[in-house]
């Protein structure tokens, strides 16, 4: 027997030192390309992991069947392990799919505005399973990543400045040409308000007793929600002041005898 397994043993701590040492080398190049690559760092350790993980299973079952050991049971159990850990965490499964797919392709990153699954917010941290948003009600959102990845993800921050997309109504009779120097003036007197690109008054909607008038300033990245709330409160106390009339409910009641 010595003379039998000597060899073997021998074989397999010499497998293992060399199987060790290159698993090593080939998670070392692993995350030097992902750095290169500019991948997130939690999707870096994960993926690493997961290297090291698949190739040690890989050099143990090659040890094992160098000591004379029949690995087909091993390997059908791992499989059958395999199947059961993936329907137990088959939601699970997704959104770290998700999470991996969100990291590669970086449709938003930490510290952009999104509008995603119906909520927008702040992106505060991006995991392998969800992702957490910070509203502007100051309450954590927690949003799985399967779902986020495949659905619509509306990023503010793709470009330097942003647009901030208001409605507010008058009256049908008032002048438009005029509530439209009023509001831009009054937009204006905000100091987180650009100047460059000027801000913007359009005719939205003609109707239902008003005039919808597109209310538009741009800003930074970072003034988002401050212009959000503040111009819209110049507007309306520039209106109220200059007499610019608000929109007046009317209904139209029709009594018919018989």
């Amino acid at each position: 027997m010595a003379l039998d397994y000597t060899p073997k043993i021998l074989g397999a701590i010499l497998v293992y030192l060399i199987g060790s040492w290159k698993i090593g080398r080939i998670a070392n190049v692993s995350r030097k390309m992902m750095i290169h690559r500019k991948f997130d760092v939690s999707l870096q350790t994960f993926l690493i992991s997961l290297i090291k993980v698949g190739l040690t299973v890989m050099m143990f079952l090659a040890i094992v069947g160098m000591l004379g050991v029949n690995i087909t049971s091993f390997a059908a159990l791992l499989a059958g392990a395999g199947l059961a850990i993936g329907a137990a965490l088959n939601g699970s499964l997704c959104n770290l799919a998700g999470g991996v797919m969100l990291m590669i392709f970086k449709p938003f990153k930490v510290g952009d505005i999104i509008d995603a699954q119906g909520v927008a917010g702040v992106v505060a941290e991006i995991g392998i399973f969800c992702t957490t948003i910070l509203s502007p009600e100051n309450k954590t959102i927690i949003l799985p990543n399967g779902a986020l990845s495949t659905g619509v993800i509306t990023n503010f921050n793709t470009h330097v400045n942003l647009r901030v997309d208001l409605k507010i109504g008058i009256a049908l009779d008032v002048d438009i040409d005029r509530a439209r120097e009023i509001a831009i003036q009054a937009m204006l007197k905000h100091p987180k308000v650009l100047q460059s690109p000027s801000p913007e008054v359009n005719v939205l909607e003609v109707g239902n007793g008003m005039t919808t008038l597109a209310i538009r300033p741009y800003t930074t990245q970072e003034d988002y929600w401050d212009v959000y709330f503040g111009a819209q409160e110049l507007v309306k106390k520039a209106f109220d002041k200059e007499g610019v009339a608000g929109p007046i409910p009317t209904r139209i009641i029709i009594n018919q005898k018989q």
